[in-house]
């Protein structure tokens, strides 16, 4: 199979006919081999009712229908986890990622070998000051962070080699930084499309000014896991170290003072030097404690189920 387009959604049963057949369109006019991955993330609108009246008229389009709202990093890693073609491209359900973008993306993967392709919306339809401006702001941190050179790491639209899918975990929020953990993960070969973003159709948009917090709690977040994920004690154990080391360097120099040279001056304990070594070696034993305990729960942590789907159409699950 050439395409699995991987399709999150909320909320969305205005468009999701539209956005299929306009999809179809695409594939079969470029002789595409092709199946659409439609996850639904918990609506409470009509969404499934329209992916199952789909699923009937095409054996191409398979639904996964999650019990609640786990988030669209769960609905991503449930899509991959079934994609069976050879690119498989995400996109949102909201008609402002245009199919017509497809059948490039797919060349590029390969036709130019590469491992992943992310969407720049060079011009977008949104609001300047509460997402234009702190989305340039974030993608700035991110590539400064990260080292990915990429314009727009929160692009819906991306096309992806099937290796790449099946070895990266997308799991919290990440999904904004699935070319960061695919680059952790030996995927280096990451290339950048501009792409047309449309003006949303129907509905409203399921992201606040939150998102962009989030977006940089969740950056740090990847930066400390991709580099001290498997050995918290090098971090910890390091700053434990120069904080220990920063305290017994202070009491040392209070101990030569009030025994060799001012043996009559203040008691040590009312000097501020004192409380310096003081707090600096108790900071640094407790940075080492909480490099043990990061071992100890890397090393007893069984992984927990991050999402659980009520039904599937299409798929074998």
């Amino acid at each position: 199979m050439n395409i699995s387009v991987v399709i999150p959604l909320l909320n969305e049963e205005d468009s999701l006919k539209e956005l299929h057949d306009w999809i179809v369109s695409v594939m079969q006019s470029n002789s595409f081999s092709y199946e659409i991955l439609f996850i639904d993330d918990g609506s409470t609108d009509n969404s499934w009712q329209v992916i199952s009246e789909l699923t009937q008229t095409n054996t191409s389009v398979k639904g996964i229908r999650f019990l609640k709202n786990f988030g669209k990093s769960q609905a991503l890693h449930a899509g991959f986890a079934q994609a069976t073609g050879d690119v498989v491209i995400t996109m949102d359900a909201d008609l402002q990622d245009s199919p017509e973008e497809i059948p490039e993306l797919f060349q590029m993967i390969t036709n130019q070998n590469l491992d992943l392709v992310s969407g720049w919306k060079k011009k977008r339809y949104d609001s300047v000051i509460s997402k234009n401006l702190p989305s340039k702001l974030f993608n700035w941190a991110a590539r400064r962070t990260s080292g990915v050179n990429l314009h727009d790491f929160n692009c819906g639209l991306k096309a992806y080699n099937n290796t790449v899918v099946k070895h990266i975990d997308v799991y919290g929020e990440m999904h904004r930084y699935i070319p960061v953990l695919a680059k952790n993960a030996g995927f280096t070969n990451i290339g950048e499309k501009v792409v047309k973003h449309q003006a949303r159709k129907y509905g409203t948009t399921k992201f606040g000014m939150n998102r962009f917090i989030h977006g940089f709690l969740d950056l740090l977040t990847i930066w400390f896991i991709s580099r001290f994920g498997k050995r918290p004690m090098h971090l910890f154990g390091a700053l434990g170290v120069i904080m220990f080391l920063i305290g017994l360097a202070f009491a040392f120099y209070l101990g030569i003072d009030k025994l060799f040279l001012n043996p009559t001056g203040r008691l040590i304990t009312e000097r501020p030097q004192f409380f310096i070594a003081l707090s600096t070696m108790i900071i640094g034993s407790q940075f080492f404690i909480a490099g043990f305990i990061g071992e100890l729960v890397l090393r007893s942590n069984k992984p927990q189920p991050r999402y659980f789907i009520k039904e599937a159409i299409n798929l074998a699950i």
